[in-house]
């Protein structure tokens, strides 16, 4: 028995799919879009990402922004590991890139001394050209901001201190 052209084709989807999602994935990653479709073989795959509220935010230019309340840059490792056991300390979700407000120029969401609710925007980082906001965990005042605008950040970097 002959097979038809589109049972090769989902024949063959079915023993590469995944690879080719995660390639397909990969180039999404890679040239900032938010879906992508391809047809082969009668075969026709469609990958999409979620779109974040942050993500429709205007990008900052890191070069124009001013440098907002911040601990010195200079502060010691030991001192940045300490903090971030302090706890009401604020860590990083993510690898990025900290900015303090929402485009260059503007006020920042949160100073030190600025009251804050949970879930309120503290400030946005940005990965993968995407801007994420990061939302308090708590209640309180800012005592400590201990990245500048524009620092790259590490996973798990304390960012803010809330009391």
């Amino acid at each position: 028995m002959a097979r038809q052209p589109d049972d090769k084709a989902a024949a063959k989807f079915s023993s590469d799919d995944s690879a080719l999602v995660r390639e397909l994935a990969l180039l999404l990653d890679e040239t900032s879009l938010t879906e992508i479709e391809i047809e082969r073989a009668g075969l026709r795959l469609r990958v999409a990402r979620n779109i974040s509220v942050a993500a429709t935010m205007p990008m900052p230019v890191a070069a124009a922004a001013p440098a907002y309340a911040a601990a010195p840059a200079a502060a010691p490792a030991a001192t940045a590991a300490d903090m971030s056991k302090h706890p009401g300390a604020v860590t990083s979700p993510m690898v990025g890139t900290a900015y303090w407000a929402p485009e260059p120029g503007a006020k920042p969401f949160v100073e030190v001394g600025s009251k804050v609710s949970v879930g309120q925007t503290l400030l946005i980082i940005e990965a993968m050209k995407t801007m994420n906001q990061i939302p308090s965990t708590r209640s309180g005042t800012v005592t400590q901001v201990l990245v500048e605008d524009g620092q790259p950040v590490e996973f798990g970097e304390p960012l803010v201190i809330i009391e």
